[in-house]
């Protein structure tokens, strides 16, 4: 099992130092740390030179240059360091040796130094801080790009558990010189005391830190603006025990003062969010025995908790190293080196199926660093061991061959939503899931593995068209899991939702916000489903087998719907289709298509305000569209891999097994698509009653048709009654089917074999018609026999009074035609009917 974790993070260590500094990469490679990464991406590294002097560099990550920012001529221990965006002003906090606090020029006998440095050019240093305690340093970084700020932010973060924020005011002079104006006083601000743990979100500008009140944690999240404010957003309790945990920073630098020893005894605590207004906390307690793991996430946005389990394996080898989290966006990893890899679902965390669970030695996984990290923007992972900087991305391909060979459902699910994320409805990655689950179409047992890649991968095509597309398309065709996942517990819990501390939201708060109220009134939830189309649906069905439908307009709107769907789909696929889908009329699937245009765009209408109307067509179409595009793909695919031609559309020919395997396709996709009600591309019922024709004995294509899973269509029956001759077997099979049409289709069918057996069902039909409002009139008694060529009583009496029915009819409505059936040729019917019982 370890082999999957080896291949499902793909861990590359970033080129964070330029080939353009050699000597930075060679001579001093040892003594190399990253200390920051800024919001821009620019990386701030220190390392010693051959004089023991430390040097400030900061790697561009547009330019893919180093630059060097400033040179302490001194042997110091840099533990934290921040550089503001317009890269002016340093501000570092070092640690002094005791031989260094003597002969310190700036500040002697202090412990820790934290200094703010006029870099452009070098020039004053001011002392902010001289104390015995640990003091980080963060610049803020406003999204503004265009002109300097006057002003500049920086957050003073105490080991005493308390936050400053400093407002430094700089000026021009001299050019390009710039300096700090009235550096003997900066103003500060008290931000945060009292507290206990403090998170810092370099990519959103977020503060979020805990502070204890009566024993119970509070989660605080500050947020800091372009116009260099900054307000309180919410505060939510949660259940984590930090009272005796001390002090812990995450995200602030990295501290290389921290005993190793005990890392893996530490609790680990720390926040993600992504753009979907998504709200993690994930929490691993101190662990004092290593048989058992305990953590939890808390999905803050969808108000409730998860908190897992895990047994481990090989606990005789000392683990020496704490647990991971790290954001991969939509997904959250908690990682534990040599012994397991979650892979956490945050849109999607109700199901444990859709979070990928996985085990592995710790020979098998060593790719992966055996070091805490610490989990940046931008995927990026720092090694606080070593320094080092990677970036964290989820391997499509290693998705796919987990996919292909792991034996556990629980194990497919997940693989393959994970891979439709990454893949985001790429033709190239949807083409290679269509070609395995072609080859592996009864792989799973738990889950309709067509169905599930149909409903997810249309979700993915049109997820990124709104923020709230999660709440109102299903992402998968799974409701319920009840299945256990080997090696994990899991326990569910309802939680308390933030208390929001502000009135007006946007952007990321606004989509929070979204979440949050979602959470509190949505019962039941909005996802849609096809239950009033399916209503809808059997309702026309119904009135065009009595003869009794509804307004034309409105018909004839669904239809016009159909064709915008179908235009859709042509558009998008530019190439000729392989197989004859969506070149016949089919009314019964274009009024499904419609239909479910109808109902899915007044459903997004209802819960998407302010989306312009047009927009909202656009995507029901191509969500539509993508539905039957996929059903296409997957026929397709098995039609190539099968190499069949369109000699095979003629019922005049003998079944292959190639054509065996694609009716097997087709009954599947067909069975995918029933349960949900989605609608089909026209000419697949057709496709499929030939194929059923040609592999299947005549008892087990009977059943076939009476039990629904071939649906005969005009076209197909047609088709079936003009390629076959009239041999033995041949009539039994076009009597049978011919039977099991609905009257009206069975008529036309009728008119087109000619054949005593056709003829007698005609009669028959118009015969009831004639006769189903008759009322019996006295009649005389004697017969004209010679206008008969049949001198048989019974026939003859029963043919005048038809004569005279049609007589009244065709006075009442002499425009009325019947397609030459008259009594006549029912007369003539029922003397061959008769002759071929009698075997003369």
């Amino acid at each position: 099992m370890g082999f999957k974790l080896r291949l499902i993070l793909s861990i590359l260590m970033a080129c964070c130092f330029h080939a353009g500094d050699r000597d930075v990469l060679e001579n001093d490679y040892e003594s190399l740390r990253v200390l920051n990464v800024e919001r821009n991406g620019n990386i701030i590294y220190t390392y010693k030179d051959d004089k023991g002097n430390v040097i400030f560099g900061l790697y561009d990550c547009q330019t893919r240059q180093n630059e060097l920012l400033y040179t302490f001529e001194t042997d110091l221990q840099v533990f934290s360091c921040s550089v503001n965006s317009e890269r002016t002003l340093l501000a570092a906090s070092l640690v002094q040796s005791t031989k260094e606090r003597k002969r310190n020029e700036l500040q002697p006998g202090s412990k820790c130094l934290t200094l703010l440095v006029e870099i452009h050019p070098v020039n004053n240093v001011k002392v902010l801080k001289a104390v015995d305690s640990y003091i980080w340093v963060q610049f803020l970084y406003p999204h503004v790009e265009s002109h300097p700020l006057p002003e500049n932010h920086l957050l003073l973060i105490s080991e005493e558990k308390y936050i400053e924020q400093l407002r430094i005011h700089v000026a021009q002079e001299d050019g390009n010189r710039v300096v700090i104006k009235n550096s003997g006083h900066l103003p500060r601000d008290r931000i945060a005391e009292d507290f206990v743990w403090a998170q810092w979100d370099m990519s959103e500008q977020r503060l979020y830190y805990i502070d204890l009140k009566k024993s119970r944690s509070i989660l605080k999240c500050i947020q800091f603006y372009a116009d260099e404010s900054y307000n309180l957003m919410f505060e939510v309790p949660l259940d984590v025990s930090l009272s005796n945990s001390g002090f812990k920073l995450v995200n602030f630098g990295c501290d290389y003062h921290q005993d190793r020893e005990k890392l893996s005894k530490h609790l680990t605590l720390c926040v993600f969010t992504n753009r979907t207004g998504s709200l993690c906390v994930c929490y691993s307690p101190k662990c004092a025995s290593w048989e058992q793991i305990t953590y939890s996430v808390f999905y803050i946005h969808k108000g409730h908790s998860k908190t897992f389990t895990t047994s481990l394996e090989n606990v005789g080898s000392h683990v020496t190293k704490g647990i991971t989290f790290l954001n991969l966006d939509y997904y959250v990893a908690v990682y534990l080196p040599g012994h397991f890899f979650h892979l956490l679902n945050v849109q999607h965390p109700d199901l444990i199926c859709h979070s990928l669970f996985l085990t592995g030695n710790n020979e098998m996984i060593d790719m992966l660093p055996h070091c805490p990290l610490q989990s940046l923007s931008g995927s990026l992972v720092l090694d606080c061991c070593s320094g080092k900087l990677y970036r964290a991305l989820l391997s499509q391909s290693s998705l796919l061959q987990l996919l292909q060979n792991t034996r556990l459902d629980c194990e497919k699910m997940a693989a393959l939503h994970c891979a439709l994320y990454c893949g985001q409805g790429t033709r190239f990655l949807e083409g290679q899931i269509i070609q395995w689950i072609s080859e592996n179409v009864s792989a799973c047992h738990s889950f309709d593995l067509i169905q599930e890649f149909i409903i997810a991968s249309s979700y993915w095509s049109v997820y990124s068209e709104t923020s709230n597309m999660d709440k109102l398309l299903p992402h998968s065709s799974v409701l319920t899991w009840n299945t256990e996942i080997p090696g994990i517990t899991l326990v569910t819990e309802d939680i308390a939702l933030p208390f929001m501390k502000v009135l007006n939201f946007k952007g990321y708060w606004e989509k929070l916000n979204s979440n949050l109220e979602y959470v509190k009134y949505a019962k039941p939830h909005f996802h849609y489903n096809n239950i009033v189309v399916r209503r809808e649906w059997h309702n026309l069905i119904s009135e065009e087998k009595t003869g009794k439908r509804r307004s034309t307009a409105y018909v004839r709107t669904i239809l016009d719907n159909a064709i915008k769907v179908i235009s859709n789909l042509e558009a998008r696929n530019l190439g000729p289709r392989l197989t004859p889908l969506l070149q016949e009329e089919d009314s019964h699937q274009r009024l499904l298509m419609g239909l479910m245009v109808s109902e899915l765009k007044d459903h997004f209408l209802r819960h998407l305000q302010g989306v312009e109307k047009k927009k909202i067509e656009q995507m029901v179409l191509d969500y539509i569209s993508k539905l039957l595009d996929l059903i296409c793909h997957i026929l397709e695919t098995s039609w190539r891999k099968h190499n069949l031609h369109s000699c095979i559309l003629h019922f005049n020919s003998r079944g292959s097994a190639a054509e065996f395997a694609v009716f097997h396709i087709m009954t599947r996709i067909l069975e995918a698509t029933k349960s949900l009600f989605l609608p089909l591309p026209p000419g697949f019922h057709t496709l499929h009653t030939i194929l059923g024709v040609h592999c299947l004995p005549l008892h087990n294509l009977l059943h076939c048709i009476d039990s629904g899973v071939l649906l005969l269509t005009e076209t197909a029956v047609v088709r079936l009654m003009k390629d076959l001759d009239n041999t033995e077997k041949n009539e039994k099979l076009k009597f049978s089917i011919i039977l099991r049409l609905p009257p009206l289709i069975g008529q036309k069918i009728c008119r087109l074999w000619d054949h005593p057996m056709s003829s007698n069902i005609i009669s028959r039909n118009h015969v009831t018609r004639l006769l189903q409002n008759y009322k019996k009139q006295p009649r005389n008694s004697m017969i004209d026999k010679s206008s008969f060529s049949v001198e048989f009583l019974p026939l003859n009496y029963f043919i005048e009074i038809l004569t005279d029915i049609e007589s009244s009819n065709q006075a009442l409505y002499p425009f009325e035609g019947h397609d030459n059936v008259d009594a006549e040729f029912v007369e003539e019917a029922a003397l061959k009917h008769t002759t071929m019982l009698l075997g003369l």
